[in-house]
């Protein structure tokens, strides 16, 4: 899949069945939209292209929201190339794109710049300044410069829309298992390893501390969960803290990894951490030691988990 960072930078040399969204979480829903421009560019002879932008156009148009998004414009874009996409096209959402008239976005951009053959597109999408062409405004462009319009149906933007809504409740919840049945595979979080409080190690349990960078993205309930990695090609499990660390005075949230059966150095290193099933809450322990008996029943919680669930993945 070839990544653009904006419009201007994408030159087609092919025409194009293109579709556009935000697609956060490239959930079960949206592949099977991603299916059809697929299957519609094979059948045409053309090139899939699907339009996103970034950042989320309500973090734009709305400054005080505090959305939370399931992806990083990085893990989306991974996401999006394991469907199959043949070209992604990440543009900055800013008031001047806002702006742009209806007809202005089709001619410049799906007629000019993306050599559009068909569009695939919710019955509902609106777009242009103040979002104020319909359906109907893209099928008449189409009939006019030449283009096809595939409408989305009501019931499959539903599920696309009912599907994002779920994922993120149950991830606010703490119910991984629902969140990655929605999902299609395991929420992941990435970042960076970075140096702790390191008083893990003193009790036996050295953890890896994730910086996660982007605010944006939506980290799952407090809680100790049963995750995996993949770290120089092989897989480890682990069991992960999302939380303040209570029992020792923490106030700062952290998201930290105490990997099973590894002792390597991961500072600096960027790691990303699928998340299979939670355990337990976080629980502020009356001592240390009262901490760490808990985390040995935790590690045995996880080590059962993985036998029974996860070694045959």
């Amino acid at each position: 899949m070839k990544i653009f960072n904006s419009i201007p930078e994408f030159n087609a040399s092919s025409p194009t069945v293109v579709t556009l969204g935000t697609f956060d979480g490239v959930h079960l829903g949206h592949k099977s939209i991603l299916d059809k421009i697929i299957s519609g560019s094979k059948e045409l002879g053309c090139e899939s292209l699907v339009l996103t932008f970034f950042p989320h156009p309500r973090m734009v148009l709305q400054q005080h929201s505090d959305i939370k998004l399931l992806n990083t414009i990085e893990e989306k874009s991974h996401l999006l190339s394991r469907c199959g996409v043949d070209n992604l096209v990440v543009h900055p959402f800013d008031a001047a794109f806002s702006n742009l008239s209806a007809e202005e976005f089709v001619k410049e951009i799906l007629v000019d710049k993306f050599k559009i053959a068909k569009i695939i597109i919710g019955y509902d999408h609106r777009f242009g300044k103040n979002r104020s062409a319909t359906l109907d405004d893209l099928i008449f462009f189409g009939k006019k410069y030449g283009f096809e319009v595939e409408q989305i149906s009501a019931q499959e933007i539903d599920q696309v829309s009912i599907s994002s809504t779920k994922i993120r409740n149950a991830l606010d919840s703490g119910n991984i298992a629902l969140a990655n049945q929605y999902l299609g595979y395991n929420y992941f979080l990435s970042g960076q390893v970075v140096e702790g409080k390191k008083l893990g190690r003193t009790i036996g349990f050295p953890t890896a501390n994730i910086k996660i960078d982007q605010e944006y993205k939506l980290v799952p309930q407090k809680g100790v969960y049963v995750v995996s990695s993949k770290i120089d090609g092989k897989k480890v499990f682990g069991m992960m803290n999302i939380g303040v660390n209570p029992t020792v005075g923490g106030t700062v949230p952290s998201v930290e990894v105490h990997f099973l059966n590894f002792d390597g150095d991961l500072y600096g290193k960027q790691i990303q951490v699928a998340l299979h099933q939670r355990i337990r809450d976080e629980v502020r322990f009356p001592s240390v030691e009262a901490l760490k008996e808990q985390l040995h029943q935790d590690q045995q919680t996880t080590i059962e988990y993985i036998q029974k669930h996860l070694l045959d993945e």
